[in-house]
C-alpha cells in the first residue's frame, strides 16, 4: 500500500479566552498558519489538492465551509478547495486521517490537515445555543429513537468526567495533582523553547498564553462545575483561539518537490463507546489501534492524549498501565488549552517535534470525542 508522509507541521500558539488572538477572524486565524506552511515548502499553492479543516460549531465567522475561507484568506490559489468536518474534538485528527487515506489511494499527493477554533467570539456549543429559538435545546430534542435508547437527559461532558472519575477510583485531590503536573509541564517546555520551533508568532503572541502558576491550595479552592464535586475549572481543559495544520504528502510529491520527510503514516483509526459516558473511548480504541497495527504500547515512545479532563486522561493511564512520564511529557490541554477543532493536528505538531527532540520513533495520539468517540494515530517518525 502507498504511504503517506508528514512533511511539516506547524501551529499558533493557544491565545488564552479573551487574550492576545480573541480579536482573530477565524479565516485569518487559519490563513495564518496556511501561509507559512505553503511558503515554508516551496510547493506552488496551485498545486495542493486539498485543504481539510476540522472545525466545530461552525456558525458566524466559523460558518461557510471556514477550511475553504482560511485557504482564500491567506491569499492563494483559489482553484484550490477546502472542506470542514466535524468529528467533534477530534475533527483535525480526523483531518490527518482523511488527508492520508486520499494520498494513500492515490487520488490526491499534496493535503493539507489542519483546524482551527476561535473559542473567545464562538464559546463552546454555541451551535446548540443557536438553535434554541428553533425549539431545539441539544441535538436529541425530538429524536424517538434516541430517547428510547438512552433516555431524555442529554450527555454533557462534565457528567462523564465525574462518572470516569468515581469509576475509576479518582480523587479530587488526585485529579488536581494530575493537573499541576500538567501546567508544569508546560510552563518547563516553554522556558526551554521545545514549542519554539512548531509555533508561528500572530498578533505579537510569540507564545502560549494558557499555562499558568498554580498551587493544589489554589485549586482546592474552586467550586465545582455544574453540580460535580471532583470536576472544577482546574482540572478541565482550557478554552482558547488557535489553529494548526499538517502538510501530508505521497511518495510521488516527495520526489516531484525534492522535500524531506518527517514522519510516516503507519496506523490510524476511530473507535467509539457509549455517548452517555462519552469520553471513556480512547481506552478500547487504543486497544484496537494497538491489535490492528500488531505493536504494543512499550514499542510506543512518546503519548499524547486530550486532556479535555484530568479524569479522562488518568483513567487512560490505569487502564492502559502506560508510563506518564512519557505521556502529555509538555503539558496537555489542562495547561496548554483544547481548541476543539484545531487540537488533533495541534497534538500532532507537538507530538511530531518532540519524537525529533527526543529522537524516539513511534508516538501514539488519541483524544474523547462527542458521541463516545475516539481516533488514534501511530506516527514513525523518519
Amino acid at each position: 500500500m502507498a504511504e503517506a508522509y508528514i512533511v511539516d507541521a506547524l501551529r499558533t500558539p493557544t491565545g488564552r479566552r479573551k487574550g492576545g488572538l480573541s480579536h482573530v477572524h477565524g479565516a485569518d486565524l487559519g490563513a495564518h498558519v496556511l501561509k507559512h506552511l505553503v511558503a515554508r515548502n516551496g510547493i506552488p499553492d496551485a498545486d495542493y489538492d486539498d485543504v481539510i479543516f476540522g472545525c466545530v460549531d461552525t456558525i458566524g465567522p466559523l460558518a461557510g465551509d471556514i477550511a475553504r475561507t482560511c485557504w482564500l484568506a491567506a491569499g492563494l490559489d483559489q482553484g484550490v478547495p477546502g472542506t470542514t468536518i466535524d468529528r467533534q474534538c477530534g475533527s483535525s485528527q480526523q483531518a490527518v486521517h482523511f488527508a492520508a487515506q486520499a494520498v494513500m489511494s492515490g487520488t490526491m499527493d499534496v493535503v493539507v490537515a489542519g483546524g482551527v477554533q476561535t473559542m473567545t467570539q464562538i464559546p463552546i456549543s454555541s451551535a446548540m445555543i443557536a438553535a434554541e429559538p428553533l425549539g431545539f435545546a441539544n441535538p436529541f430534542t425530538g429524536s424517538k429513537g434516541w430517547v428510547e435508547r438512552y433516555g431524555d437527559i442529554p450527555p454533557t461532558q462534565f457528567n462523564s468526567a465525574q462518572m470516569i472519575a468515581d469509576k475509576w477510583g479518582l480523587s479530587r485531590h488526585e485529579l488536581e495533582v494530575y493537573s499541576l503536573e500538567s501546567h508544569t509541564r508546560a510552563l518547563r517546555a516553554i522556558e526551554e523553547g521545545r514549542f519554539d520551533r512548531e509555533i508561528v508568532p500572530l498578533e505579537g503572541v510569540t507564545t502560549d498564553e494558557t499555562p499558568r502558576q498554580s498551587t493544589l491550595e489554589k485549586m482546592a479552592e474552586l467550586e465545582g462545575i455544574f453540580g460535580c464535586d471532583k470536576v472544577t475549572a482546574g482540572v478541565a481543559s482550557q478554552t482558547c483561539d488557535a489553529a494548526s495544520a499538517l502538510l501530508v504528502v505521497s511518495e510521488d510529491a516527495l520526489k516531484r518537490y525534492n522535500l524531506t520527510p518527517r514522519a510516516r503514516i503507519h496506523h490510524m483509526s476511530v473507535r467509539a463507546d457509549d455517548p452517555i459516558w462519552m469520553l471513556t473511548a480512547p481506552i478500547p480504541a487504543t486497544k484496537y489501534a494497538l491489535k490492528k497495527a500488531g505493536m504494543s504500547l512499550a514499542e510506543i515512545d512518546l503519548v499524547e492524549i486530550n486532556e479535555a479532563f484530568a479524569s479522562v486522561a488518568m483513567a487512560w493511564l490505569k487502564e492502559t498501565g502506560y508510563d506518564h512520564a512519557k505521556t502529555n511529557v509538555n503539558g496537555g490541554a489542562i495547561a496548554l488549552g483544547h481548541p476543539l477543532g484545531a487540537t488533533g493536528t495541534k497534538l500532532m505538531t507537538t507530538l511530531l517535534h518532540e519524537l525529533e527532540r527526543t529522537n524516539g520513533r513511534y508516538g501514539l495520539q488519541t483524544m474523547c470525542e462527542g458521541g463516545g468517540q475516539a481516533n488514534v494515530t501511530i506516527i514513525e517518525r523518519l
